[in-house]
């Protein structure tokens, strides 16, 4: 009597489906605390710091408020997908990363989702900091505010690398509470909260290294006119891979060793 062994099928895609993905979003979206810091906190920023420079404008005639909006946007979008990246320590702790050894989803498809879950609560914050500059009297040209959302946008994927990155690197105890202040600081000397002209030159060229500085430039370029330069493209780019690049070796590292 022979047993013929028929050959176990891999799902499509490594096992990355959109009923997956979309339970991931619905998941992060019941933490009230993670939707406070990336949805809240920039809004109010906002109303706090923006519409004290109601009136004033840039030396190209656009309005102060729009450039702070466009910062701010940044920064829920940076806070945003960071948080959605590093929501993968706590699930390392959980003892996720074992259970996935068990399962057909390929490494590849669980990176995928938890990407482009973090890209979803990035847009969220850009969407929600526009509605409320919108709002509040930010006058912009159409494009300026489709382009300047875009690149606030699809330029914080800097930080979902980053977030994912972190999120193997660092205990699930303290990812948020060590990743908090690290994007204050990072907001702040690559010129969202403070504009770079006003910080002392030393300030300023270290600013251009930092992950920031390429996307607020890129996201505020369409308002101010001095379009896409190449220091701040290769900046994302360079900041994009340098981060995927460690979140794929310690994910590699993590899933070896389980």
């Amino acid at each position: 009597m022979t047993t013929t062994v028929m050959p176990r099928q891999r799902p499509a895609m490594g096992g990355f489906n959109l009923p997956n993905l979309l339970l991931e979003i619905r998941r992060v979206l019941r933490n009230r605390r993670t939707l406070f810091f990336i949805l809240v906190m920039p809004a109010v920023f906002f109303l706090l710091f923006g519409l004290p420079n109601q009136g004033q404008s840039l030396d190209n005639g656009a309005p102060v408020t729009g450039y702070i909006m466009i910062s701010l946007a940044v920064y829920g979008a940076m806070v945003a997908t960071t948080s959605g990246g590093g929501m993968v320590a706590v699930e390392r702790a959980q003892g996720w990363s074992r259970q996935l050894r068990l399962t057909p989803l390929r490494p590849a498809a669980y990176v995928a989702t938890k990407v482009l879950t973090a890209m979803t609560l990035g847009l969220l914050a850009v969407l929600v900091e526009f509605v409320v500059g919108a709002v509040s009297g930010v006058s912009m040209p159409a494009h300026v505010w489709l382009l300047a959302g875009l690149a606030a946008w699809l330029g914080s994927l800097v930080f979902a690398a980053f977030g994912l990155f972190v999120g193997y690197l660092a205990p699930a105890e303290n990812v948020m509470q060590f990743l908090g202040p690290i994007l204050a600081i990072l907001a702040m000397f690559g010129g969202l909260f403070v504009p770079l002209e006003v910080l002392p030159d030393v300030m300023q060229q270290i600013a251009k290294f930092t992950p920031v500085y390429g996307v607020g430039e890129l996201a505020r370029s369409p308002l101010t006119g001095t379009g896409a330069t190449v220091g701040a493209v290769v900046n994302v780019v360079l900041w994009t891979v340098a981060f995927g690049f460690g979140a794929a070796r310690l994910f590699r590292r993590d899933t070896q060793r389980v």
